[in-house]
């Protein structure tokens, strides 16, 4: 059965597609069979590694029971993934119906013994998307900036995940907080890092040990559609997200 694992957190701009596509890429590579899922309406994880997400079918298909789950997958060099779009967007109120909270995990249930890991991008934002995902999930991952906001962002989704343990998956826990664009030499992420810590402990987790620091590679990754680990595998964020994937996959091995 996979590992289902959720990159979350509300703010926009900390690095959860990167994030996401690391994981599965770095995974892939270490030659266990993963597929990606994009819960974001930009689309972006697919676009980023290689879809032509216009043309393909997506998650939103398969929640409209226009297509099944597997017809919706798309084939990279990286790994499986379901792409999304812009028709994702109104699934707070096109998604209505009792029991919406289930929709990913019912439509991964026939999927879950093909595949080792199954890496889920959320948008940032609490809402029915970012539940289905958690409901969906064994566990979760959440990126963050070292700025105070971020740290506060953070500590605001505690109530979201309790909400989803207490009523529909008592099984989820957080693997780890992760800091993105780090830089150690300076005081506010000595700082940050040690809320991150204080936090962490609240949601009985880890802050993990790779830190991943700033490059322009993490931006012109996309635009090339690849993975940052292959665009610019000597990179600073690349050396850092392969540390990263390391900890993960020992972290994950007993489940898997």
């Amino acid at each position: 059965m996979a590992v289902i694992i959720t990159v979350t957190n509300q703010k926009g701009g900390i690095g959860k597609t990167t994030t996401s596509s690391a994981l599965i890429s770095g995974l892939t590579a270490k030659n266990k069979k993963v597929l990606g899922i994009d819960l974001d309406p930009q689309g972006n994880l697919g676009f980023s590694l290689g879809i032509e997400i216009e043309d393909s079918p997506t998650i939103y298909d398969v929640f409209k029971e226009k297509v099944s789950v597997t017809r919706a997958i798309s084939r990279t060099e990286y790994g499986d993934v379901i792409p999304s779009n812009i028709l994702l967007s109104g699934a707070e109120l096109e998604f209505n119906r009792p029991g919406r909270e289930f929709l990913l995990r019912n439509a991964l249930s026939d999927l879950q013994h093909l595949y080792d890991y199954i890496i889920i991008d959320t948008p940032p934002a609490l809402n029915i998307l970012t539940v289905n995902a958690y409901v969906a999930s064994n566990c979760l991952i959440i990126p963050m900036v070292p700025e105070i906001l971020s740290l506060l962002g953070v500590s605001q989704l505690k109530e979201t995940i309790d909400t989803v343990v207490k009523f529909y998956n008592k099984n989820l826990n957080v693997l780890g907080i992760l800091l993105t664009k780090y830089n150690k030499h300076l005081n506010l992420s000595k700082e940050v890092l040690e809320m991150a810590e204080t936090i962490a402990t609240q949601l009985d987790t880890r802050v993990f040990d790779a830190k991943i620091r700033q490059g322009v590679a993490v931006a012109e990754a996309p635009a090339h559609c690849q993975s940052i680990l292959d665009y610019a595998p000597k990179s600073k964020p690349s050396l850092d997200y392969h540390a990263f994937i390391d900890e993960v996959f020992a972290l994950t091995a007993e489940k898997n």
